[in-house]
């Protein structure tokens, strides 16, 4: 704000350009991995490779103090908080509106729990049964990529 009035005498407010909020790089994803010290590290290391791959614009960041992947917009959340399997919530952003058409996400391995229209949680497991469940992971995330602004 300015302290300069204006002709009806009233104070004169700049307007001011939000500034952008830098994208966490995946070096400070690392960081905030190695922070957590979580026992499924290896196993998250690979969630993370697996969703990066699952469609040519995924980036990675930290969001929500997490490791998340975004296109346009945030759309999936590492859920570090559970330790005895990897989780992952998806969601439609920081903003979300609209809803995601469950029919139209391909679940046949039932990983999914649906936390209401715009989010649901993807229960992964550990180990070898988290190993069997990449192709069915990546089936999901380019689904509910359809319904993620790109």
């Amino acid at each position: 704000m300015t302290g300069q009035r204006g002709k009806a005498g009233k104070k004169v407010v700049e307007k001011v350009a939000k500034k952008a909020v830098p994208k966490l790089a995946a070096a400070d994803v690392e960081t905030v991995l190695a922070a957590a010290a979580h026992p499924l590290r290896a196993e998250i290391d690979l969630v993370r490779e697996w969703t990066r791959s699952a469609a040519a614009d995924i980036e990675e960041g930290v969001k929500w103090n997490a490791p998340s992947f975004r296109t346009a917009e945030w759309f999936a959340t590492i859920h570090l908080r559970t330790t005895s399997q990897v989780q992952v919530i998806l969601h439609l952003g920081a903003k979300a509106s609209g809803a995601v058409a469950v029919a139209a996400i391909p679940d046949p391995d039932g990983l999914l729990k649906w936390l209401g229209e715009d989010r649901a949680i993807a229960s992964l497991g550990h180990g070898t049964e988290l190993r069997r469940r990449r192709a069915a992971w990546q089936r999901i995330v380019a689904a509910w990529l359809d319904f993620v602004g790109r």
